[in-house]
């Protein structure tokens, strides 16, 4: 478990003409299962399929085809709860949910309305800033995807692509317990990273594999406190749902547009309508979309198709015992196994292959100087050129080396930086490099006095100046590491310096 002490963030407050308000957000998350199949058919869920080549008789509504479950959809449904610390629901059933669109071929969506597969969990959201928001988790239901509808490709028509249509959703509620649109942000970073460490979802936002629906309300300062003591929501404001979220940034943008809105509305003396509202990033506003539906509006009733889903806690507690080390255990243990900051240990594990990466760097190795290595030069550079850790032309093995070279004083700090840059661009083994370069330190005391020896002779002004103002010893460090070609130990010129002009 994490051994860390956070803070309470405070929440945001925004001003109005006549009162400070404070925001209360809520998030369902729709996250697609990692999974070749779909939940109810066998149709692959591969991105970027030709339109309509992914569907199964099933997911296009054939008359008299059968939803079959897909076991694998529900374990990773259930590894993602014991991922949240959440109750997993040995019982469980699927609903269907009525809606009328053209993506939707069946005219309704099975869902998990009233008994979801995955009950209460928790998140620990920390804002690096010291701070920490537990978030508390309602429920997690299964669910099937819709199609996509397109509508850029033809002046008159609109297309219909099926492809996305029965893939398996997970979909994650929050209690409104998130305070300010950079908590959303980092909410949803959390969840992704939990995911991607279980392997139960990309979490890539860009090809609509995690997308969010954000519910946004106010409520003047103190009426939240009352909302927690008694859970009354009548302590809250009216919540507005914005839709179909998929960047950390829009949803920051949309929550501060939306509440601002709300704001506007009841200061105005006007009333807040409960609807599902649309954010428009280029006009840097939220339309309606349409009416906030309750569940009556769906009409809900159980699949007739699927009989209730049952489980077993064997099958639980056997998926349980297979979980990999989580985003927070592994954080806590890098601090406590390599002697690392809070920070250090956060963007290691911030993506599961970085944290890989670095732990067989520093393996048998220095954690500080690994952590150092990996974070400023590695990654810096794979920023720079807009690359991910997978994509490092520098392997574990390359880099480790190269930090053995250092601990073991063969190379400097200098010359490591030029070996890195080698390696980075060239490759190849950097021990024999250093060797077939010359690139070896020099550690001879002999040469390096030597070499000191004469700069003192050819400079004996500079020797008296620094004998009165000792900070100008660095000039005779830096004559000698220039007389060397950088590849004087550092702290053996220093030693010497020193000693020479008893400084």
């Amino acid at each position: 478990m994490l051994d860390l002490t956070y803070e309470m963030p405070k929440p945001k407050t925004i001003a109005g003409a006549k009162h400070d308000w404070e925001l209360v957000i809520g998030m369902e998350v729709h996250a697609q299962v990692s999974s070749n199949a779909k939940l109810f058919s066998g149709a692959s869920t591969q991105f970027g399929a030709e339109p309509n080549s992914n569907v199964a008789f099933v997911d296009a509504a054939m008359p008299g085809m059968l939803p079959v479950i897909n076991e694998y959809c529900v374990e990773q449904a259930v590894r993602t709860g014991l991922g949240l610390k959440a109750d997993i629901n040995l019982k469980s059933a699927f609903d269907r949910k009525n809606y009328f669109y053209p993506d939707l071929p069946q005219g309704y969506q099975i869902s998990q309305l009233y008994h979801p597969i995955v009950g209460e969990g928790e998140v620990l959201v920390e804002m690096g800033d010291g701070t920490a928001r537990m978030v508390r988790i309602e429920r997690i239901h299964m669910e099937q995807d819709a199609g996509k509808s397109i509508h850029d490709m033809d002046p008159h028509m609109s297309f219909v692509d099926l492809n996305r249509t029965g893939v398996c959703l997970m979909e994650i509620v929050s209690r409104p317990d998130i305070r300010g649109p950079e908590e959303a942000a980092a909410y949803i970073a959390k969840l992704r990273q939990i995911m991607r460490y279980l392997g139960t979802c990309d979490g890539n936002m860009q090809n609509g594999n995690l997308r969010a629906d954000v519910n946004v309300s106010i409520c003047l300062p103190g009426a939240y406190e009352k909302y927690q003591e008694t859970q009354d929501f009548s302590h809250l404001g009216t919540r507005c749902e914005i839709k179909n979220m998929n960047s950390m940034r829009f949803i920051q943008q949309a929550i501060e547009v939306e509440a601002r809105r709300q704001i506007a509305i009841v200061e105005g003396g006007g009333k807040v309508n409960q609807e599902t509202r649309l954010y428009d990033p280029d006009k840097g506003e939220t339309r309606s979309m349409r009416s906030k539906e309750e569940a009556h509006d769906y009409r809900y009733f159980p699949d007739p198709d699927l009989l209730p889903l049952e489980i077993e806690q064997a099958w639980v507690d056997d998926i349980a015992a297979k979980l990999p080390e989580l985003p927070d255990d592994k954080k806590a243990r890098f601090i406590s196994e390599f002697g690392l900051t809070d920070y250090d240990a956060s963007v290691l594990t911030a993506e599961v292959e970085s944290a890989a990466y670095f732990e067989e760097v520093a393996k048998g190795r220095n954690g500080k100087l690994a952590a150092n290595w990996v974070i400023n030069e590695l990654f810096g550079r794979l920023k720079k050129e807009d690359h991910d850790i997978t994509e490092s032309p520098v392997s574990p093995s390359q880099l480790g080396v190269i930090i053995d070279l250092i601990s073991s004083d063969a190379i400097s700090g200098k010359i490591a930086k030029d070996l890195f840059e080698i390696v980075y661009t060239e490759g190849g083994d950097p021990a024999q490099i250093v060797e077939e370069r010359g690139m070896k330190q020099v550690t001879d005391t002999g040469a390096i006095e030597a070499a000191l020896d004469e700069i003192i002779a050819a400079n004996p002004a500079q020797v008296e100046k620094a004998k009165v103002n000792p900070k100008l010893a660095g000039w005779f460090v830096g004559q000698v590491m220039k007389a060397t070609g950088g590849k004087a130990n550092p702290k053996a010129v220093n030693e010497l310096v020193s000693q020479k002009l008893g400084s």
